[in-house]
C-alpha cells in the first residue's frame, strides 16, 4: 500500500475541522504510523523502564486531538506539530507527577543528543527542558515553536516554515539562536542558578 499524499491529509484534516466525522475515521489510520514515529521518538529519550509505552503514548495524544472541535487546520505539517505539543505534554505532566510523588526523585531523563544536538550536557530532564522552552516561548514565541516542532515533532525546516508561514532560513535562523539560548539556561539549571 502507497503512502498518502501530505495533500490527502490536509484535504481530510480540512474535512475534519469543518466537522466531517467520517474524515477523521479515513484520517486515523493514515496517521498513525507518523504518530507512532513520533511517540517513539520521544520514547526513545526516556529512562529506560518508563512506565508510558509508545502505543499509550499515541493513545492518549488521539485522545486528547479528538476532544479538539472546529480545529482549523492548516496542513499535514500542522497536524504533526499539534500532535508532538501534546505528546510533549503528555510526558511533562507524567514527569511532574511523578516528580511530586517521590518529592523531587525520580524525574524523567531525557538525552539532548540529536542531529542538531541541543546541548552537551547529557541526561537533562524533561521537566528542566520544559521549563527553559516555556520560558523562551515568553521571550520569543516563535523561536520555542521552532525548537517544539523541531526537537520534538521531529518536522523538517521546510514543514516549519510552512506552518508558521516564514522563510526556510528565518527557521534556521530561529533554531539556532533558540539552541544557544536553551543551552544558556540549561546551563544554569545544572549551576544551580535557577
Amino acid at each position: 500500500m502507497q503512502p498518502p499524499s501530505p495533500q490527502e491529509i490536509t484535504r481530510l484534516l480540512v474535512a475534519w475541522g469543518n466537522g466531517d466525522r467520517s474524515a477523521l475515521e479515513q484520517l486515523a489510520p493514515l496517521v498513525q504510523d507518523e504518530l507512532h514515529r513520533l511517540a517513539h521518538l520521544y520514547m526513545g529519550r526516556e529512562a529506560p523502564g518508563h512506565i508510558l509505552q509508545t502505543s499509550a503514548l499515541v493513545n492518549e495524544a488521539y485522545i486528547r486531538l479528538i476532544d479538539w472541535k472546529n480545529v482549523k487546520w492548516q496542513n499535514r505539517a500542522h497536524f504533526f506539530a499539534v500532535s508532538a505539543q501534546m505528546m510533549r505534554r503528555i510526558l511533562v505532566d507524567f514527569a511532574r507527577g511523578r516528580q511530586y510523588l517521590k518529592r523531587g526523585g525520580g524525574a524523567l531523563q531525557v538525552s539532548l543528543t540529536e542531529a542538531a544536538s541541543l546541548t552537551e550536557c547529557d541526561g537533562a530532564d524533561l521537566v528542566a527542558l520544559d521549563d527553559a522552552l516555556t520560558a523562551l516561548a515568553q521571550v520569543d514565541q516563535r523561536k520555542g515553536q521552532v525548537v517544539e516542532m523541531r526537537f520534538f515533532g521531529g518536522l523538517s525546516v521546510k514543514e516549519v516554515a510552512e506552518v508558521l508561514k516564514v522563510s526556510e532560513e528565518t527557521v534556521m535562523r530561529d533554531w539556532r539562536l533558540a539552541k544557544v539560548w536553551l543551552l544558556r539556561e540549561l546551563g544554569r539549571e545544572v549551576d544551580g542558578e535557577r
